[in-house]
């Protein structure tokens, strides 16, 4: 008797095999695919966040690159001019003479509203572009009448035709009074120019039949000024510049920081400047151009922000660096960017970058809602798949186990142990006739693993390569973009000095040409006068107080040393202009043999005026220390730049020091043929973080106007292409020493 026969088998609650398998299986697809759409969304949220504050510092820099340079010009402008005037160049009593001078200036510079000279006797001209419907016109406005007269232009900038007249004081106008309360060049406020008693001409109707002076659009402007003295600091009158505000929200509308991004621009008081929006900045009070305030604004967005920054710093002027927040605007989130915008002219303004959180969300919400149906679509298939797959595996396994049980045994009456699985109790029996196959499966599945993870690091080899070659490629573009913007640099600055020192060339060479004679013609005079005190010793008494007024003996001896200083003075400035042609190089183009020594001198004589003491320095001591150098091979005008650049950064390094300001220059021949030169300050230094930095094209720590960060960057690059190394040595609270190695004829035939 089998002994297991002995008691009967004992029943035990079963679980069915297909919902053991349907179950698990739809409960892991459904967390996995919810976990992958959860982060999914979550690193999407944080990607948009960081994207949108790239947009609004790249924003904040474009406009704060424009700004820079289109607000500098000005005053650079008015530099000119002062200059101009102060050397006898620009004579503004010739008043055709002065017009053309001040045409041919805003011919050239089209962002120009209007150059002109106003003088203290209430004389005015100018030339600009603020006549509807003609490009650029001529004004004079004649002293004491207050009387103002447009003209059109002739193609030579002589005035043509008269537009119309009008009522117009200069000398009671705010960009003059403003200028010479300062007594410097100063921004004025933002204002409106307002005209009376305007005569038209035939000529003005026809060229703008609804022309107005009064215009929105055209007379809302910012003034750059700048006082004009004499000799003995007495006012002469001042020079001025106006910019539309139309231009500067032209410029925030070309922007785009994003599909509905905006940018404004406002004062300290909460007056708008420019804005991206379509709404307008300007409305009309009295028949008057008047500027919206942020608070008053149209355009409800800047007063929302306006109105939250108010909020949070009580006092717009309490901004002083850059601010980031976030508002609810019309139920969406904004990002916001304040950065305070200031020079030295007096402007102090704030630029506001908004960035609605629905330009970057759209497509996120889209793949969020496209992951939560995938996950619902995921779920029904796995729901499905589960019960075809454990139907499909459940019946064939009974099966073959009846079948395998009844050829293994062959009894019948064999029973077999219970489990809590009905479908183990078979599956058991054949777990070893079944082992074999699990295992050649196996095997096949890692080899197909092994494949795919061969795969796998071929694609990771692929992208890498494109990584590489698209680095490449952007480092190669942005050499090339520092290289345009050095190359229309240096073309401008090359044909300035050329052209200043063609200019002052004649005219110093006629004066110390005719010196000579006056010389001359002065010491035979006084030898007459000499014979005649000795012929007539003794003369009227009328004559003799005339003698004794004039003091004749001081003013022959003065006379002479007058004559002298004269002739000094011209000399000085012959070599002036030498060291200008020489430093330009304009006509030395091709590669030549050249002395480096005379270029830096050329150089120092062309920054003498930044080493003499001023309120702010004591002078800077010049050490050279030159050695016996050959002629070397370069392109020497290039070189010259680079001397240029690091001599005036040693100056600029020498601003805070405490101790004597001094630079040496220090040249030698090396024994492997090579020229060192060497330019060292005893300056505060350069930090170790900064020097890693110095060489890169657009990196710098000067102030906005004061440096475009691409001189050490061109220099580094013209220094190698004549086959040579730049590098920097700096000890904090010590000095920065720049060294420049360059062999005395590099071997290369492409041009710099």
């Amino acid at each position: 008797m089998n002994p297991r026969n002995t008691h009967p088998a004992k029943k035990t609650k079963s679980i069915p095999l297909r919902l053991i398998l349907i179950v698990p299986f739809v409960l892991q697809i459904f967390a996995a695919v919810g976990l992958v759409g959860y982060l999914s969304f979550k690193n999407g949220q944080q990607a948009v966040n960081d994207l949108a504050n790239q947009l609004i510092d790249k924003a904040s820099q474009q406009v704060d690159e424009h700004l820079a340079i289109y607000l500098a010009l000005p005053h650079q402008l008015n530099q000119i001019n002062v200059d101009a005037i102060a050397s006898g160049q620009l004579n503004v009593n010739d008043t055709a003479a002065s017009q053309r001078y001040f045409w041919r200036q805003a011919k050239a510079f089209k962002n120009l509203t209007y150059i002109g000279y106003s003088g203290n006797d209430g004389r005015e001209v100018g030339a600009g572009r603020w006549i509807n419907g003609h490009d650029l016109a001529v004004y004079e406005n004649l002293p004491g009448k207050g009387r103002a007269s447009d003209y059109t232009a002739s193609e030579t900038g002589h005035a043509a035709k008269l537009v119309q007249t009008y009522d117009y004081d200069p000398l009671s106008e705010l960009w003059f009074k403003q200028s010479v309360a300062a007594g410097k060049p100063i921004w004025t406020s933002i204002n409106t120019e307002g005209y009376s008693n305007i005569e038209v001409t035939e000529t003005g109707k026809a060229i703008a039949p609804k022309n107005n002076v009064n215009n929105l659009e055209y007379y809302v402007i910012v003034s750059a000024a700048s006082p004009l003295y004499d000799k003995n600091h007495k006012l002469l009158g001042a020079i001025c510049i106006d910019l539309l505000l139309a231009n500067i929200s032209k410029f925030l509308g070309n922007i785009k920081v994003s599909p509905k991004g905006q940018v404004f621009i406002m004062e300290r008081d909460g007056m708008l400047v420019g804005s991206s929006s379509t709404y307008p900045i300007l409305h009309k009070v009295n028949d008057q151009a008047k500027r919206f305030s942020v608070f008053n604004t149209p355009d409800p967005l800047i007063r929302s922000v306006s109105n939250d920054l108010q909020k949070r710093f009580k006092n717009f002027q309490f901004i002083r660096d850059n601010q980031e927040f976030n508002i609810i605007f019309n139920g969406e989130r904004q990002f916001i960017q304040v950065t305070p915008w200031q020079d030295e002219y007096g402007l102090d303004w704030l630029v506001v970058v908004t960035v609605p959180e629905s330009d970057f969300m759209a497509q996120i919400n889209a793949n969020t809602s496209t992951t939560i149906l995938l996950c619902l679509a995921a779920l029904a298939v796995a729901t499905l798949l589960g019960i075809y797959t454990a139907s499909w595996i459940t019946n064939p396994i009974l099966r073959l186990s009846e079948a395998s049980e009844a050829i293994a045994i062959g009894k019948l009456n064999q029973t077999v142990e219970e489990t809590n699985v009905n479908e183990l109790n078979v599956l058991a029996r054949s777990f070893n006739r079944m082992a074999q196959q699990l295992r050649d499966s196996f095997a096949a599945l890692e080899k197909t693993n092994q494949q795919l993870e061969q795969a796998n690091e071929v694609l990771e080899v692929r992208v890498t390569q494109r990584t590489e070659e698209l680095s490449q490629t952007l480092h190669e573009l942005q050499q090339a973009q520092a290289q345009l913007v050095h190359n229309e640099k240096m073309s401008a600055l090359g044909q300035m000095v050329a052209g200043i020192a063609h200019e002052i060339n004649n005219p110093v060479n006629f004066i110390h040409g005719n010196i000579f004679y006056v010389n001359e013609y002065t010491q035979d005079l006084l030898q007459l006068l000499k014979a005649y005190k000795q012929h007539y010793p003794n003369p009227s008494q009328s004559l003799q107080k005339l003698l004794k007024k004039i003091d004749v003996n001081f003013l022959c001896d003065d006379l002479i040393k007058i004559l002298q200083s004269m002739n000094v003075g011209t000399t000085r400035i012959q070599e002036i202009v030498l060291s200008l042609r020489s430093f330009s190089r304009l006509d030395e183009a091709e590669l030549k043999k050249a002395d480096i020594h005379e270029g830096i001198d050329n150089t120092l004589m062309i920054l003498q005026h930044r080493f003499q003491a001023n309120n702010n320095q004591q002078e800077i001591q010049v050490i050279k220390e030159y050695g016996q150098l050959p002629l070397v091979e370069c392109y020497a005008g290039q070189l010259n730049q680079v001397f240029m650049n690091l001599i005036a950064n040693a100056i600029d390094a020498l601003e805070e020091t405490r101790n004597t300001p001094t630079i040496s220059i220090n040249t030698q021949l090396t024994d492997e043929n090579k020229v060192l030169i060497s330019i060292r300050d005893n300056g505060v230094g350069i930090p170790e973080n900064i020097r890693s930095k110095l060489f890169n094209p657009f990196f710098t720590t000067k102030a906005v106007g004061k440096g475009t960060g691409l001189g050490l960057s061109i220099s580094y690059q013209i220094v190698e292409k004549h086959r040579g190394k730049l590098w920097c040595d700096s000890i904090l609270g010590q000095g920065t020493k720049f060294v420049i190695e360059i062999p005395l004829k590099p071997s290369f035939s492409e041009n710099l």
